[in-house]
């Protein structure tokens, strides 16, 4: 990796940074998109070009920076939200596949198989290639024998790479547990809670950073840092099949101590978050004082926030697998401490659902989440067992066995006739309400579940007021004509549900 290339890529990503942050901060998506598509374009082919790499572009090629600047204008067109995500989307994908352009990978020419990889190995260099070409802009020959003055331990620029890493990931996950718990709210409120006055100066430079992050990697590539030119030298493939055995680059490598570090921050964090759930959830402390809100509502809340959470530290942990450099025990120890530590999470997702549940009812929604986390909860067992035999390239065909088994589960229990048992059965026994939850039944919603919920319904018909007993009972009507179809009675047509939805409007409805 040349080292004047690497800080030209550098210097172009700080640039290309600040000049985004004004443009960006405080504006809404427009002319600015593709004005900032065209820089990083710009910037890229100055930088190719002074490294005498401009000429490796493909003619076939040329057609992808340009689409890229025409999808990016068409944000500055239409305000459409959907049309606007959509516009996003595809420049964005059109600029990195650009830089893999300028670099001489010859895209249009590619397989779908070797496109696929090629933008694997682009996104793989936008999150960790800013770290590649710090690393290249700082190295320098000199004089055999040569020592500076002061030595510096080698480990200690890996773990500031580390930290540098670790803060935005550190941001994510502070502000989900904050918007999870009012107690860690309270507690990073503490913490952060600085009296000095900065402007909009510490936001804006964070935007600089990450814009400044991506387009760093992104410059790489188009430098050639990522080693896409070397697809020139051998038979493009034309088809499928014929991208399965061509080698490829490889995706930039992360030194052990910055992953190491990483882990180790978030660690910390997610050790923090669990202490407050064991003492003030799990313990079931009064949080008046700390947080001061009841018991209650303190727990009701957050298991979105927590589930998203569990799921962005599984991909933390298998995106560190897949480019560190070497396994060592304390990388290994550190990743299973954070699955072990992600478990707690969702087992405080989890009560906190079922606290929810109790006080509000059954929903499909909230029944699809148990069953998310349910799964979630297989897939860390079996993460946590592969990540220490080394096996992760199993984890895929694990994580799709664990979803069929809780498919298979859920369509033994009936979501929708679980909703119904468990919503009439607090119509009927109040004393399954908590005191501060909701009583009676949401009939509207009721009626929206299909034939699964009829026998239920049925059988809370008595203790419906009479408004909801007769709009209930025209809708249960309604049912068993449905059911008498010819479509819906014949032997290939059987249904358990239909078939027990019939057993119950009998008595009530038959002739």
């Amino acid at each position: 990796m040349n080292r004047t290339t690497a800080t030209r890529s550098l210097i172009g990503a700080i640039v290309i940074g600040s000049i985004a942050q004004a443009w960006l901060y405080g504006a809404g998506l427009g002319i600015n998109a593709v004005l900032l598509t065209a820089l990083v374009l710009g910037v890229a082919w100055i930088i190719a070009y002074r490294a005498g790499r401009a000429d490796r572009l493909d003619p076939l090629d040329w057609w992808i920076p340009l689409a890229a600047l025409i999808v990016a204008g068409m944000i500055g067109l239409r305000s459409d939200p959907t049309l606007v995500f959509l516009d996003s989307v595809t420049a964005a994908t059109l600029l990195g596949a650009s830089m893999a352009a300028v670099a001489g990978a010859r895209v249009t020419r590619q397989s779908a198989l070797a496109i696929t990889v090629l933008g694997t190995i682009v996104l793989g260099w936008i999150f960790v290639g800013a770290l590649r070409v710090t690393a290249a802009a700082r190295t320098s020959d000199v004089a055999p024998g040569w020592r500076p003055d002061l030595e510096i331990p080698s480990w200690v620029a890996p773990i500031a790479r580390g930290l540098l890493i670790a803060v935005p990931v550190l941001i994510m996950f502070v502000a989900l547990f904050a918007s999870a718990d009012a107690i860690f709210a309270t507690l990073a409120g503490k913490l952060f809670a600085f009296q000095v006055d900065l402007g909009e100066l510490p936001i804006r430079v964070c935007v600089a950073f990450l814009i400044a992050w991506p387009v760093a990697g992104l410059l790489a590539v188009g430098a050639g840092f990522a080693g896409m030119d070397r697809e020139r030298a051998r038979p493009v493939p034309q088809s499928l099949g014929a991208a399965v055995a061509e080698p490829l680059p490889l995706l930039p490598r992360l030194g052990t101590i910055e992953a190491v570090t990483i882990l180790v921050a978030v660690d910390v964090l997610f050790a923090t978050f669990v202490v407050l759930q064991l003492a003030y959830l799990f313990g079931g402390l009064d949080t008046m004082a700390a947080g001061g809100i009841t018991y209650a509502n303190y727990a009701r809340g957050g298991f979105f926030q927590l589930v998203a959470v569990t799921i962005l530290a599984g991909g933390l942990v298998i995106s560190l697998h897949a480019v560190v450099e070497h396994r060592t025990r304390m990388f290994v120890g550190s990743a299973v401490a954070l699955a072990a530590l992600a478990g707690v999470v969702l087992a405080s997702a989890a009560l906190r659902l079922a606290l929810y549940q109790q006080a509000y009812g059954w929903t499909e929604l909230r029944f699809y989440i148990d069953a998310t986390i349910v799964w979630l909860g297989i897939g860390i067992v079996a993460a946590t067992l592969l990540f220490v035999r080394d096996r992760m390239r199993w984890l895929p065909h694990a994580m799709v066995i664990a979803a069929i088994g809780v498919l298979i589960g859920v369509n033994v229990i009936g979501p929708q006739r679980l909703v119904a048992d468990q919503n009439v059965a607090r119509l009927l026994d109040p004393a399954l309400v908590p005191p501060d939850g909701r009583q009676g039944l949401d009939v509207w919603y009721m009626l929206t579940l299909d034939d699964d919920a009829v026998p239920a319904l049925v059988k809370g018909l008595p203790a419906l007021a009479a408004e909801d007993r007769a709009a209930v009972t025209d809708e249960l009507s309604y049912r068993w004509e449905e059911l008498q179809r010819p479509e819906l009675t014949g032997w290939p047509a059987w249904n358990l549900a239909r078939e027990e939805a019939r057993r119950a409007l009998g008595p009530h409805f038959g002739r």
